[in-house]
């Protein structure tokens, strides 16, 4: 055996090479997602109306994440380990379908899976274990086939290799869009560079602060994987303080002013927002306007709106979203004629959780909006 032959990792069926059909992962590749879950799909089937033709061969992996924070990913093992100290690097051929319709996994309606997503690799040392993450392509936007270039540096050997799709991040709601892959290149030892894991992601987006690339155990929100969990979230303050000092879920049209007192928090489970957006939904609009009622109807009450965020994002992105949310409610009640002199309003960001940040339960309760009462003529 050769030097050069010795230095290379061939793995088996790199092109996704099998029968054309859903929710079967291909030859030699194991089905590394979610309990529940259907697996990847082998295309072009037909299937989720998917007819691009292969990039290399006949067929390749469609790959995709869905709006109720469940993504797709396969596995498998490599014929020599992926060693701590070398680096590597290799080529993927990547896009997006224009259509891969399915079913909603929140809505039980038809939907259109083509917001883009990226390709997320990691290493492990057992089936479907994500250790390290290792790489991470941009945003796949293209419709038409593109090789992407990674480098990598494990920090561990790993014998396993993981694949799976993942969302733009920051984002703070899931949803539904594709990644296929295709014509995965030998895996080669290259020359290291001293910024090697930079230059890695450089093509990246931001990532949420949960990710540490260069720790030797990744940080990451997955519910399926060894890893090593952020730090836990402040319990809810139902159980940490008085009752008379927070009121959850509160519905504005039902509270009575002997209910409340100065420096009481109101929290909201009942204002929306699109995905990455200070926009309201349309089914936040009964709240508000109960809000601008209430308002009118206690002319002697100033609040202070509170924004705050889940974990998936930076503390910039997580601030400035909280921010932004928590003053569009201002500016709404003030379009609807009450006294900006009554409202203030501050972006929290992520720092007071309620819950944990690794379940869809958890980061949905931390996303919300809170009204503090500033000043109140309770007597």
């Amino acid at each position: 055996m050769s030097q050069e032959s010795a230095e290379v990792i061939q793995l088996i069926n790199p092109s996704f090479e099998d029968m054309p059909r859903h929710s079967k992962a291909p030859r030699a590749w194991s089905d590394c997602g979610f309990k529940g879950e259907s697996a990847p799909d082998i295309q072009p089937s037909g299937i989720f109306s998917v007819t691009k033709p292969a990039s290399n061969g006949n067929t390749y992996l469609g790959l995709v994440v869905r709006d109720n924070d469940t993504w797709e990913s396969v596995g498998q093992e490599l014929s020599k380990p992926l060693e701590k100290g070398k680096c590597y690097s290799f080529s993927i051929a990547l896009c997006r379908s224009e259509l891969y319709v399915s079913i909603s996994r929140l809505s039980d309606q038809t939907a259109n899976y083509t917001t883009p997503a990226k390709l997320r690799i990691y290493g492990g040392n057992s089936f479907c274990e994500r250790k390290e993450l290792l790489a991470e392509s941009p945003l796949i936007a293209n419709t038409r086939w593109q090789d992407y270039n990674f480098k990598l540096e494990p920090s561990k050997n790993y014998t396993f290799l993981i694949l799976e799709a993942y969302y733009k991040t920051p984002t703070l709601v899931p949803y539904n869009g594709n990644l296929l892959v295709d014509n995965f290149s030998d895996i080669k030892v290259s020359v290291c560079k001293e910024s090697s894991v930079q230059d890695n992601l450089a093509q990246a987006e931001k990532k949420p602060e949960m990710v540490v690339v260069k720790a030797e155990t990744i940080k990451v929100d997955n519910k399926d994987t060894n890893v090593v969990k952020p730090k836990e979230g402040t319990q809810s303050a139902t159980v940490a303080t008085e009752p008379k000092d927070i009121i959850e879920n509160a519905s504005i049209s039902n509270l009575k002013r002997t209910d409340l007192k100065k420096g009481q928090t109101l929290r909201i489970d009942k204002i929306f927002f699109e995905m990455d957006k200070s926009i309201f939904t349309k089914e936040s609009y009964q709240f508000l306007n109960d809000l601008v009622d209430f308002m009118k109807e206690n002319p002697d009450i100033s609040i202070e709106v509170g924004g705050h965020s889940n974990g998936l994002c930076t503390d910039e992105y997580c601030f400035k979203i909280s921010t932004d949310r928590a003053k569009a409610v201002v500016d709404y009640l003030v379009s609807k004629s009450i006294s900006r002199s009554r409202l203030t309003y501050k972006g929290y960001g992520k720092k007071s959780p309620l819950a944990s940040n690794e379940t869809v339960e958890g980061r949905r309760k931390n996303q919300r909006v809170e009204l503090k009462i500033i000043s109140f003529n309770d007597n």
